[in-house]
């Protein structure tokens, strides 16, 4: 419990800390076409890296968690340069070709805000490769149980990229947002970059690469499908009155900031307890602590939305209630809050869930049903904007976290039983 709550500690003072970045931004510049632009810019990017990265520690952490010590260092470099390689070259590509595809993502934006949107992209692009490379640290570190190192490297990179914020935001506008976030992010993988160890040639044909690519193919190839959400809620947002895209957004980063607390205090040290009980075969162990883990974040979900409900309003006066930012935009940015009920309790919950099945090597019944999620988010989004706007899409996104949610439960239940009874002896 005591590593718990240090760990809680320094994970919320980062999350703080890179939340500072939205804060500073939107309340000197205030909801409007620059940061339509700013985080519309981000989506493109970040879809990107969901494919692939976004699976990548769940696959990670449990295969180097069991890693003989002798190959460790050679199986972290090979994940390290192989993810490089690749999000590299993917960067390079989009950058070149952002130009012509990119003015199809936001209808609703003018001229102007268009070709800034570009630029702000190939910027972000950068951040892209700094965070796909960051995930493989943060697996190589989690996976030998050494979580303060990764917040700590994440806390003077955080304060590096900040203070770059707060002296370039009022001399060049938003472009100064988007580099910030990349200094930030390649500050980030030099501090991390030590716990690989010495180098290591790359090893292409080994077990664990081999099983890793297996583990991730269906996620990838389910990522590439329900991760469009991010381009859906862009592309309605973006026909929405100026600034509306914007609050969508940091309403979502305001729960995610929450959701990497949760995670990263209790969610990312469990996997390797999963993965430790799911090899050797102990399931009773295995069902206590998943469900335990599950029961710590249900609480903690629900207690903080009760709060939200009856604090939210004067929380966000207190953050946001002054600058640029108006009146009318502090009351929906708490409606669209309250909205995302579903994303804010459902997301921690439903990695716990999805963890356990990852801890086993399953990697295609979560996918499968995040595929059945999203498919039916979809149409909830866009009923949900043509009946409320902004809110709608809000509601929607809430709806298909708690399908996700009962699912996800519900198919773990009929597993767990499953693999209990074909462990049990033969009498």
């Amino acid at each position: 419990m005591k590593f718990t709550t240090t760990l809680a500690g320094v994970a919320g003072l980062n999350i703080l800390l890179a939340f500072g970045f939205n804060w500073y931004t939107m309340t000197t510049l205030g909801p409007g076409p620059e940061t339509d632009a700013l985080y519309a810019g981000l989506v493109i990017p970040n879809f990107i890296l969901a494919i692939f990265i976004g699976s990548l520690e769940s696959v990670l952490v449990p295969l180097l968690a069991t890693e003989k010590p002798e190959t460790f260092a050679q199986q972290a470099w090979t994940f390290f340069q192989g993810v490089g390689l690749l999000y590299g070259g993917v960067a390079i590509l989009l950058w070149f070709s952002v130009p012509v595809w990119g003015f199809l993502m936001v209808p609703g934006f003018d001229a102007d805000t268009r070709i800034l949107f570009i630029a702000l992209i190939q910027i972000h692009l950068i951040s892209m490769v700094g965070n796909a490379l960051i995930a493989v640290l943060m697996g190589v570190y989690h996976a030998r149980q050494k979580f303060l190192v990764v917040e700590f490297g994440t806390s003077l990179a955080t304060l590096i990229g900040l203070s770059f914020l707060i002296w370039g935001l009022p001399r060049y506008g938003v472009i100064a947002a988007a580099w910030a976030t990349a200094i930030k992010t390649l500050l980030q993988v030099i501090f991390l970059v030590p716990g690989l160890g010495g180098y290591k040639k790359p090893d292409w044909g080994a077990d664990n690469i081999k099983e890793a690519w297996r583990r991730l193919r269906p996620l990838v190839l389910g990522n590439a499908y329900y991760k469009t959400d991010q381009l859906v809620d862009t592309y309605l947002a973006s026909l929405a009155p100026a600034g509306g895209l914007s609050l969508l957004y940091l309403a979502r980063q305001i729960y995610s900031a929450g959701h990497q607390i949760l995670g990263k205090a209790i969610a990312n040290p469990t996997v390797p307890m999963l993965a430790k009980h799911a090899s050797q075969g102990e399931w009773q162990s295995y069902y206590r602590l998943s469900n335990n883990r599950t029961g710590w974040m249900l609480a903690l979900t629900a207690g903080a939305f009760i709060g939200i409900l009856f604090l939210g309003k004067p929380a966000l006066t207190l953050l946001f209630g002054y600058g640029r930012f108006e009146e009318s935009s502090l009351t929906l940015l708490w409606f669209i809050l309250i909205a995302l009920a579903g994303f804010w309790m459902g997301g921690p919950i439903g990695q716990i869930l999805a963890s356990s099945f990852y801890a086993k090597g399953n990697t295609t019944t979560p996918t499968k049903i995040g595929v059945f999620g999203f498919t039916i988010g979809i149409f909830l989004k866009l009923g949900g904007f043509y009946l409320w706007g902004i809110i709608g899409i809000a509601i929607g996104t809430s709806l298909h976290y708690f399908i996700n949610l009962l699912l996800l439960r519900y198919i773990l239940l009929i597993k767990l039983k499953k693999w209990i009874t074909d462990n049990q002896p033969n009498s």
